[in-house]
C-alpha cells in the first residue's frame, strides 16, 4: 500500500538479447519514472544506454520520464530497434515470402 510516511516499491528493467537485469527498490512517493531509473543504477551497470535519448514504458506502454510512478510499477528501457519493422516487411514482400502469425516465415512447399 502506498502511504505518505512509506516509499512506494518500483523495479526498472533492461534487457540485452542474453541476458536482463530488473531492480527492485522502495522510492518516494511523487518519483518520476527517469528518478527511478537514475536511482536503479542500470546507467552505471549499461553505459551503452542513452540516458538522454531512451525510450521508456511502463508494463509496455510508452511513457514521457517525467511521468510520476506509482506503486508496483516496472519501468522498462528500450534498445534502439536494429532494423525498422515495416522495411523488414516490405523486403520479405517483394521477396515473395508469406509470413505466418507469430512473425516467422511459413515454409513454401
Amino acid at each position: 500500500m502506498e502511504t505518505q510516511d512509506h516509499g512506494i516499491n518500483v523495479e526498472v528493467a533492461y534487457a540485452l538479447p542474453d541476458r536482463q537485469l530488473i531492480v527492485s527498490f522502495t522510492t518516494a512517493p511523487g518519483t518520476t519514472a527517469e528518478q527511478a531509473i537514475t536511482a536503479s543504477g542500470i546507467l552505471q551497470k549499461f553505459p551503452e544506454i542513452d540516458a538522454v535519448g531512451m525510450k521508456i514504458g511502463i508494463f509496455g506502454k510508452m511513457v514521457k520520464p517525467d511521468t510520476v510512478l506509482r506503486e508496483l510499477d516496472r519501468v522498462e528501457i528500450y534498445r534502439p530497434l536494429i532494423a525498422d519493422p515495416k522495411e523488414v516487411r516490405r523486403q520479405r514482400a517483394a521477396e515473395g515470402k508469406v509470413m505466418k502469425k507469430g512473425g516467422g516465415d511459413i515454409e513454401n512447399p
